[in-house]
């Protein structure tokens, strides 16, 4: 990257976070970052997004995209375009934290093997995106379409998060540590069903939401231990999942990883409470299951205002 182009993201960097600091402080409001939602989820408005976030106590969103429709293997032949879920592509997103700037930022995406995915990407990167995600694509995760968007991130210093899920999106868990080893200056944040599962050193890779004790030294426990570019986003029911299975063996896994662990929803919901919002759900058991004060403002914010640059 060149230095004028590092210049020019510096300072929509350092912009967006004057803005973002002066809207914690009109509302008074202890700041609570959610690293993953999206635009159009399931058909939901935007109007209901923002209710959603709002209702939940979530003072930054960060808005995830989905890539370019495409009927390739990597989509599943188009099943999983719009993340398989009808999610808006980056300029939904861009569009949608420009219009809130104290609120919402934005982060950049296209399908891992489409020919000009570095291009794109790093267009919208120059533009002010915060993040490479979500990267949710039928490909192996040591791919070398996958390692020229881990070393785009480490250009421009931003995270790339990545979607696990056996037999489905990025797949080769348990060849992950080859990645990180590689690319010690990139910040890579895991996500979803295989990645939360392998908290359990006996996990199957077929149960995409197991129940029961938690065996601490999975694979998942161990990267985030072991590599200090790995970090997990807490969203979704997988997340969820992870928190309410074990619960004594969840009060350790927040304590050891407490600097490693972002708060994300990734939830449908448009209330932001009850039995539906998950990611409401996510939120009260952080804060009942983590030892301390400080681990709880760890996970809910401070880790991701470091990793971000908030």
């Amino acid at each position: 990257m060149s230095h004028t182009t590092r210049r020019v993201f510096l300072a929509a960097s350092l912009s967006a976070a004057a803005s973002r600091i002066a809207a914690q402080e009109d509302a008074g409001a202890e700041p609570v970052t959610d690293i993953h939602q999206h635009t159009n989820y399931r058909g939901r408005a935007d109007e209901h997004l923002l209710a959603h976030q709002k209702a939940m106590g979530v003072t930054t969103t960060i808005l995830l995209p989905a890539g370019t429709p495409m009927d390739t293997p990597s989509t599943n032949q188009g099943k999983s375009n719009g993340l398989a879920a009808g999610c808006g592509t980056t300029d939904t997103c861009m569009a949608l934290a420009r219009a809130h700037p104290g609120a919402c930022l934005w982060g950049a995406n296209e399908v891992t093997d489409h020919e000009n995915a570095a291009a794109e990407i790093e267009k919208w990167l120059k533009q002010g995106a915060c993040i490479i995600a979500e990267q949710k694509f039928h490909v192996e995760c040591d791919s070398a379409q996958s390692q020229r968007l881990y070393a785009l991130a480490a250009d421009y210093g931003v995270p790339i998060l990545l979607h696990f899920q056996e037999g489905a999106y990025n797949l080769g868990y348990e060849r992950f540590h080859t990645m990180l080893a590689r690319f010690p200056k990139t910040s890579f944040i895991g996500h979803a069903q295989t990645f939360w599962g392998h908290i359990d050193k006996g996990h199957d890779p077929k149960a995409l939401y197991p129940k029961g004790p938690v065996t601490p030294g999975g694979l998942t426990d161990r990267y985030l231990a072991d590599y200090p570019n790995m970090f997990a986003d807490m969203s979704a029911g997988s997340g969820l999942n992870a928190l309410t299975r074990d619960e004594d063996h969840t009060r350790g896994f927040l304590e050891r990883h407490q600097d490693k662990l972002l708060y994300g929803s990734d939830c449908t919901d448009h209330l932001g409470r009850g039995p539906a919002c998950q990611g409401a759900q996510t939120l009260a058991m952080i804060r009942k299951l983590a030892a301390t004060r400080a681990i709880e403002r760890k996970i809910l914010h401070g880790n991701a205002a470091r990793l971000f640059r908030l």
